[in-house]
């Protein structure tokens, strides 16, 4: 009796085991199905706003009024973040550039290195974080509203008015921010190195510009444009595709911020790559 007692309280414990194991297996497939259709989501979701923008009936108003709130209102912040970029980099690059005799090459390192990487890549994340968290939440609060709901009522299309705009404007105005970064970031280099020392500002661009070749600008510049697509698509998606309630447009907001700045560094790495192999 005793052995049929412990054989059944195995066998109990076996059938436990198994449904246990049953139940995850079950909830991993679910989150393998459901990362998935995320994926088909968003690749459906870009093919319909470059259908989009091919279509007829443009909102070029709604696009200017989105290039101003993009570029316009950003500038106070890129400003900031320029100057202090190019005199933070130039006040700790010249004691390693003292020690090894080199102080006269400051100018052109820090313009390299903002025009190349720095420039492109913190402007781009500065952005995600205020033109990626505001699309985020600005589109989130119109879906839980139901005002998008309300355009396709009224033939509006949401698509065409709300997102192609959007996408548009920050594929345009990131790279001409990044422009402008560059140039406040190589002014405020100028500042940093007259702290200790007396540069006239002409001498200073002078030889900031000289070892600059198109080699250098044309790539930083075409990456910049892909950095303000993946900020507007990703701002976009996550607002258009929020849940329901107010909580979802915090989500949304916060979720653009984080996908947006990890997809800056992906496309940063990859275009790095491409650059490399045609230089090489």
């Amino acid at each position: 009796m005793a052995i049929l007692k412990a054989a059944g309280k195995l066998k109990t414990i076996a059938g436990k085991q198994t449904v246990l194991l049953s139940e995850k297996a079950i909830a991993n497939t679910k989150d393998a199905g459901n990362f998935l259709t995320d994926i088909a989501d968003i690749f459906l979701f870009v093919g319909r706003i470059i259908r989009e923008t091919f279509s007829g009936g443009f909102e070029f108003k709604e696009f200017l009024r989105q290039c101003y709130q993009i570029g316009y209102k950003s500038l106070p912040l890129i400003s900031i973040t320029g100057a202090i970029m190019g005199l933070v980099l130039t006040i700790q690059s010249r004691p390693v550039l003292a020690d090894f005799g080199a102080v006269t090459m400051l100018p052109s390192m820090v313009s390299l290195s903002l025009i190349r990487e720095m420039g492109p890549v913190i402007t781009a994340l500065i952005c995600a974080g205020k033109i990626g968290s505001g699309m985020g939440a600005e589109l989130g609060s119109m879906k839980v509203t139901e005002q998008i709901d309300a355009m396709e009522v009224s033939s509006i299309n949401p698509i065409k008015y709300l997102l192609v705009t959007r996408v548009l404007a920050a594929t345009i105005m990131i790279p001409l921010l990044t422009i402008y970064a560059d140039a406040l970031g190589i002014a405020g280099s100028w500042a940093g190195a007259n702290i200790k020392g007396d540069v006239s500002l002409v001498l200073f661009f002078s030889q900031a510009f000289a070892p600059v070749e198109m080699i250098d600008v044309l790539p930083a510049v075409i990456k910049t444009f892909f950095f303000g697509a993946v900020i507007g698509l990703v701002g976009c998606y996550k607002g258009y595709n929020a849940g329901s309630g107010t909580q979802s447009v915090g989500v949304a907001a916060t979720s653009a911020v984080v996908m947006a700045s990890l997809l800056v560094f992906i496309v940063d790495m990859i275009a790095v790559q491409i650059t490399d192999l045609i230089i090489s």
